[in-house]
């Protein structure tokens, strides 16, 4: 009778390491899907930050066509009591919110641009923005989101300034 005792006890212990590794396994596919929603709030977060920056620029709000022409570009002198233009101000934003993208988000890419089909393109390189005549703004931001599948993520807003 000591034997089946040992055996019992055997078949439990293998089907609680079961049940734990099948615990294991949840556990890490839930860390990486909470992972996934946070890239995703940052990109939100990113887009939003953006439109933000556009509605405060009355240049650029006036005119949207002012907005495809402007190239990020570093610009301290807006942050001096001399100031900058508002194109000058424009590039600078646009240059911060891209290296923004570039820092929260793992491959982050980002194109803002007037569109009339905002759910193309593969990335800032090929943004796929047709400048058409529009009375919105689209922002387009891609990043790498680390699953198995190393797809990569895309997050589309457009907007009125």
């Amino acid at each position: 009778m000591g034997g089946f005792t040992l055996i019992e006890v055997l078949v439990t212990v293998l089907i609680l390491a079961v049940g734990l590794l099948g615990l294991a396994g949840l556990q890490t596919v839930s860390i990486r899907n909470n992972h996934s929603a946070y890239l995703r709030s940052q990109a939100v977060q990113l887009a939003y930050d953006i439109a933000d920056r556009v509605r405060a620029n009355s240049l650029v709000n006036a005119d949207l066509t002012n907005f495809d022409t402007i190239t990020a570009n570093q610009n301290s002198a807006c942050f001096t009591t001399a100031g900058c233009n508002e194109f000058q101000m424009a590039a600078n934003d646009l240059w911060e919110w891209q290296n923004q993208v570039a820092a929260l988000l793992p491959g982050g890419q980002a194109v803002i641009c007037r569109d009339s089909t905002p759910d193309d393109g593969s990335g800032s390189g090929d943004g796929q923005c047709d400048s058409a005549t529009t009375t919105s703004l689209t922002v387009k931001v891609w990043w790498n989101d680390d699953r198995a599948t190393a797809t990569s993520q895309r997050f589309v807003m457009s907007f009125r300034p």
